[in-house]
């Protein structure tokens, strides 16, 4: 039948895609911004959130959504209660918005002296300007963390484990004060991801991760995720409808994606960590090395009662004598492994810590911290074991 309309309009309103009940095996990827309705009343419904639908993309997002309900159902598996996630466009948008949902002027948040400097950064020099005191606190002391609670006390903060020391949390233990005092208590996991551990089975109340890292794994697409409660994560997601922090579409399929390798690629960065950290303990070019597994480190046993079995996440930090030009120098001799920003992916990757992640933080911070200027956070990709040996032996040796 002929279409009387325009040329310029038949070439905007083309036919709809068909409907069909199959399921695909892949992710669509939905790149629509905007979404239309059939009246005023079901586009009001939908922005009010009194009906389900979208309506623009930085609001919500199928493919975003169905990212952050998968990360959501990994991490809240051994749980009976819901579980439900909210997609952002990093790490720390994520944990920009969750602070700001949990906080405001005049409260009081209770944190790691060994935190991420993006947090370290993000609570000293941006959320103090608008009324948010932080106390740093060695958050594997409890009494010292029970002690740093104050009645304008908003939540307690901490990492599973720790950049780049590697400790772990104590999530039981710190979910028990946090539950005295009547405030969420909310964990960054990026170190771990949910092969490793899941925080919320220990406690937590929200969980945060860059997906840029373990969650995606292939260093090609930028995300991050929160998930915990429905009732926190409301709070959350208006904050982050009003933030503008949205996960894209492309990024969502991509992060997505990384999801079904996740157990695969994880179990085995373990494997490999694990096997570099306890060779490289006796090399004399070598002051220290941090991994969890490591029966001489001070998270072992920690790390044994909450890890899943024999994995203890896939960084390690290795500190070599001499310092923050020994600790550069390092970097400077690797040959295999780059020098580069970022973990979790398929290339192992190393960073000199005092210079890089934690360049915030002047050496009397990185003391309070436990980091010596000359520690190189190493991330262990999926080659092998003995080639990656191989070559931070080398690198040690040369000097």
């Amino acid at each position: 039948m002929p279409d009387p309309r325009g040329e310029s309009t038949r070439a905007v309103h083309t036919p709809p895609l068909a409907s069909f009940d199959q399921t695909p095996l892949a992710l669509p990827v939905h790149r629509a911004t905007t979404y239309a309705f059939d009246t005023a009343q079901a586009y009001a419904d939908v922005l009010a959130d009194t009906a389900d639908g979208y309506c623009y993309a930085r609001i919500d997002s199928p493919t975003a959504d169905a990212f952050a309900a998968a990360v959501a159902a990994l991490e809240g598996a051994g749980l009976d209660d819901e579980v439900v996630g909210q997609p952002f466009a990093s790490g720390m948008a994520a944990i920009t918005t969750v602070l700001m949902a949990l906080t405001g002027a005049g409260r009081h948040v209770v944190a790691p002296l060994r935190v991420y400097g993006g947090t370290y950064g993000l609570l000293v020099h941006q959320l103090a300007r608008f009324g948010v005191e932080t106390s740093f606190v060695d958050t594997t002391d409890l009494d010292a963390v029970r002690a740093a609670v104050r009645p304008e006390t908003a939540l307690v903060y901490a990492e599973t484990i720790a950049n780049p020391t590697l400790t772990v949390a104590d999530l039981p233990g710190l979910s028990a004060v946090a539950r005295e005092a009547g405030v969420p208590f909310v964990v960054d996991s990026t170190f771990a991801s949910p092969v490793v551990c899941r925080p919320l089975e220990h406690g937590a109340d929200v969980v945060v991760h860059s997906a840029t890292k373990y969650l995606g794994g292939h260093s090609d697409a930028t995300g991050g995720v929160a998930v915990g409660a429905p009732e926190l994560l409301t709070r959350v997601r208006r904050a982050r409808v009003d933030l503008g922090g949205q996960l894209g579409p492309d990024e969502a399929f991509l992060l997505h994606r990384g999801l079904a390798t996740l157990p695969l690629r994880v179990a085995q960065q373990c494997r490999t960590a694990l096997a570099v950290a306890q060779a490289l303990e006796s090399h004399p070019a070598v002051q220290s090395v941090d991994h969890p597994g490591l029966a001489a480190h001070a998270s072992n046993a920690l790390a044994r009662k909450l890890f899943d079995g024999g994995r203890y996440g896939g960084v390690v930090t290795v500190t070599p004598r001499g310092g923050r030009e020994a600790g550069m120098a390092l970097c400077d001799r690797l040959r295999l492994v780059a020098v580069a920003t970022s973990l979790g992916g398929t290339h192992s990757v190393a960073s000199h810590v005092a210079s890089t992640t934690h360049r915030q933080l002047d050496d009397a911070g990185l003391a309070a911290a436990g980091i010596d200027p000359g520690a190189v956070r190493v991330s262990i990709g999926l080659e092998d074991a003995d080639d990656l040996l191989a070559d931070l032996t080398q690198a040690l040796g040369a000097r």
